[in-house]
Parts: structure tokens; sequence; C-alpha cells
């Protein structure tokens, strides 16, 4: 595996860098402290800045719009702009839109491609996607309520789905719901697009994340789908195809949220190390960097996430080189390990600030808040490790 970083990605590494600090890190307070939508005007002056210096969705094919990068080249972008919650927004490729642009670039038809996938690209529009259901383990997709029955020429769904991310404010969502239940575990769900104001769509609330409801983008929605009825030919791919459709978003959509946690674990430590130089703590001007404690915690910290990193690297390189079925226990450990990485780091960082990492003055405790989750969505940690486990025992039997 060569470690080289191209010309050409250093430049545009360097111009990613340069936005997100003298653009968007000085952005942060107002987002912190006022609501949405008093800042969605200055986050899309942003956007537009973005699309001037053609930087626009780094992962995206250069004929729909994008930058046209390879995994690799985005892994190293998504690190770059995880180092604020405004990165990867700003550059527009942010999760769950990301996700439903490669669904629909894969297996999308030529209508839902003109009507959804380029307004999407372009910015125009935002989507959500709705697989989560309230009362069903999430980490197991094959737990589903939701139905879509055939009535004619639509499909009429049924259900209820929370941790719909980015519901408020969408124009459309995919939706995974039960198609063929007679049919065995793995085909019987199916993916749908649902026009947000389709009658019968109803987003019923933005659900409070530790205390923080958020709105716009930066949301998770709780829908109840009643008698929502949609054409069949919004149906992605065909009957049935739903889990493999889910497991071909999860596989490269994981190595984005990895790599956005190293940026989110760069940027955390990078507070950490400033504050432990710049915090007094005796009469005569010791700082909290002169603590044999603190300078373990920091050491420690830059190894985890050197470690990390290289092992999300090696992943991507893998799926780039070999498929994302040849990467999957690579896939599995990346998932809970820079989870976990990630958490730790961000602790690390809100102890040495003291009283100040609990406030909104500084971007960790967002994180804080946030990133706990990173440790359930896609699967929780636990399903990763049992899952990895087994793959490994199957070469010893």
């Amino acid at each position: 595996m060569d470690f080289t970083i191209s010309e050409k990605m250093r430049v545009i590494l360097d111009m990613v860098n340069e936005f997100v600090d003298r653009e968007l890190i000085p952005l942060e307070p107002a987002f912190l402290s006022r609501p949405m939508s008093e800042i969605a005007p200055i986050i899309m002056e942003k956007q537009k800045k973005v699309k001037q210096m053609e930087l626009w969705g780094p992962c995206y094919p250069k004929e729909l719009g994008g930058m046209g990068l390879n995994l690799m080249e985005h892994a190293l972008v998504s690190e770059a702009l995880g180092r604020t919650p405004l990165g990867h927004f700003v550059f527009w490729c942010q999760a769950p839109d990301v996700g439903n642009i490669e669904l629909l670039e894969m297996f999308g038809n030529a209508e839902q491609k003109t009507t959804y996938l380029h307004p999407l690209v372009k910015g125009d529009i935002r989507s959500c996607f709705s697989m989560t259901e309230v009362n069903l383990a999430g980490s197991n997709p094959l737990l589903m309520d939701t139905t879509a029955v055939k009535e004619g020429d639509d499909y009429v769904i049924n259900g209820q789905k929370w941790y719909t991310t980015s519901a408020d404010g969408a124009q459309f969502a995919i939706v995974m719901a039960k198609t063929n239940p007679e049919a065995g575990p793995y085909l019987q769900a199916s993916m749908i697009i649902v026009p947000c104001d389709t009658p019968g769509f109803n987003l019923v609330r933005n659900i409070p994340v530790m205390g923080h409801s958020g709105e716009g983008y930066f949301s998770h929605g709780e829908i109840l789908y009643q008698n929502c009825r949609v054409p069949q030919t919004n149906l992605i791919g065909q009957e049935g195809q739903g889990f493999a459709l889910a497991q071909e978003r999860l596989g490269p959509g994981r190595i984005h949220h990895c790599m956005r946690w190293i940026g989110i674990c760069n940027r955390a430590f990078d507070l950490l190390c400033a504050r432990a130089n710049e915090r007094v703590i005796t009469p005569d001007g010791r700082t909290l960097a002169t603590r044999q404690i603190i300078q373990a915690w920091i050491a420690e910290c830059a190894a985890e996430i050197q470690a990390a990193r290289l092992m999300v690297l090696h992943a991507a390189w893998r799926i780039q080189n070999e498929g994302a079925k040849a990467a999957r226990e690579e896939i599995s450990m990346i998932k809970f390990k820079v989870a976990n990485v990630m958490q730790q780091v961000i602790d690390t960082a809100l102890q040495v600030h003291g009283g100040l990492g609990m406030t909104d003055d500084t971007i960790l405790a967002f994180f804080f808040r946030h990133e706990r989750a990173a440790r359930i969505y896609d699967g929780a940690d636990e399903v990763h490790k049992v899952s990895l486990a087994k793959q490994i025992l199957k070469r010893y039997q």
C-alpha cells in the first residue's frame, strides 16, 4: 500500500483545510447558539464559494457535477472536512444524501435520476433515508414492520420510522419497507422513493438527542407512514433487493463516516494540546502540559488516532482495489475501533478543558453529545464484533 499523496491531492487538501479554518470554524459559535434557520443563508453562501472553487461533491462523478475523487482520495478529504460539523454539509458530501446519491446513481432508473438524483447532486434539494424503526432492533435490517402493499399501479406504505436523519426540510425519502413478506428473510424488503409532500408522510417530530432536537439538516426525524401512496415506478432496483442495496450503501459509507471521525479526533486533539499548553494551574505559571498524566494522555491519544487512521485507509484501499466483499473484516473492524477511539479522544479533550469543556464555548460538547451515537448507528459495536469474530473463527475450523 502506497501512502504517497499525489500533487493534485495535496493542492486539494490544502484548499479544503484552508477553507475549513478560515470560513467554517469561525462560524461554529453561531451554529451552536442560533437556530439553523438563521444561519442557513450563511451556509448557502459558503456552499456557493465551494462551487466556485470547484470543490463541490468530492466523491461524485464529474459527469454528475462532482470532483470525481476515488474512495482513497475522498477519505482524505473527509478527514479534513470532519474537523467541523459544517464541513461535509458545506462541501455537499454529507450523510444521508451521499448514500442516497450512490444508490440512485447505481440502481435508479432514468426518470429517478432526472427527478431526484441530478437536483440532489446540485444541492437544489435534500433527501433522507428511512430504515430504522421505533420498536425493532436497528442493527438488524431484517426486522421490519413497515409494509408497502401493491394497489393498482401504486405502493401503499404503512409503518413508523425514526432516526430518519435530516427529514426536516428534505424533499424526498428513500424508504425501506417489506414488499414480499412471504419471501426468504433477505428478499422481503425493497427501497422506494417517497416525496416528503406525499399525503400520509407525516414528520411527527425531530427527536431530541441528549436534549437537543435540532432542525433542518441537523436533525433526526420520527415519521409515521399512514396509507402513503406512491407509484410503483418509485421502486429502486428490483423488488426484494432492499437488504442487498442497504449493504451496497453501507460499505463505502463506513469509510466516509470513519474518516470523518478521524477528522473529529484531529480537531479534539488540537484543542486538547492547545488547552494543555495554555491552562495555568500553579502560582509560578506552570501549565497542565507540565503534568505527566496529561503528557501520557496526549501520547496515548496520538497513537490511537494514528492507528485508527491507518486502519481506515487500509480498509478503503481494499474496497477500492478488491471490492467491499473482500474487505468485510476490515469494514467491521474500523466501525467499532474508530468510533471508540473518537469517543476516547473527545472525552480526554473535554476532561482537560474542565468546566469549559462542558459548555458550548468550544465544539467539544457538541461532539460529545452527537458522536456518542457512532457506537450505535450502522450497527452497534457488539454486532460488528460478533460478526468479525465469526468470520475469523471460520478460518480455524
